[in-house]
């Protein structure tokens, strides 16, 4: 599994958005990208980190930061989760896993004693020439904007 160290070019993709439109990291050039990834939709932690990252939205946008979450759910799913929880960002559906493993967070989990493969949760701060600059791997899910925003304090 690829490991991204911060000062790392961002790696580049292409997938669909929750309404099948088109996503890649070029659509961001010239723009600072929060990218986030996530186990599952409607789950109790991963709702808990996209309302927070909903709830300070306005604050991620005035520190620059575009939002794009991702996980390995379909398109259907990412609409209902975005309907349910008014989220105001884009979620990419990595159905083919091509994301997570560029980004080297499809790996091994552990719970409740069984091991299993899944989504790593990690969020990636990329600048505006897409080289990462900060990565999350400790996310607080409930207090995840906060987490980021304390960064460029």
């Amino acid at each position: 599994m690829r490991q991204l160290k911060i000062g790392d070019k961002a790696p580049d993709f292409k997938g669909k958005d929750q309404d099948g439109k088109d996503v890649s990291l070029a659509d961001y050039k010239g723009k600072k990208l929060l990218l986030y990834f996530y186990p599952k939709d409607s789950t109790q932690g991963c709702t808990a980190e996209a309302c927070s990252l909903c709830d300070s939205y306005d604050d991620l946008l005035n520190s620059g930061y575009e939002v794009l979450g991702v996980s390995i759910d379909s398109e259907a799913s990412h609409r209902k989760f975005i309907e349910k929880n008014s989220l105001p960002f884009r979620l990419l559906a990595d159905t083919d896993k091509s994301v997570v493993t560029a980004y080297g967070v499809w790996g091994e989990k552990k719970f409740m004693g069984k091991t299993y493969m899944g989504t790593i949760r990690t969020t990636f701060l990329i600048d505006e020439n897409g080289i990462t600059e900060n990565i999350i791997t400790k996310v607080q899910t409930k207090d995840h904007a906060n987490q980021i925003l304390s960064l460029n304090k």
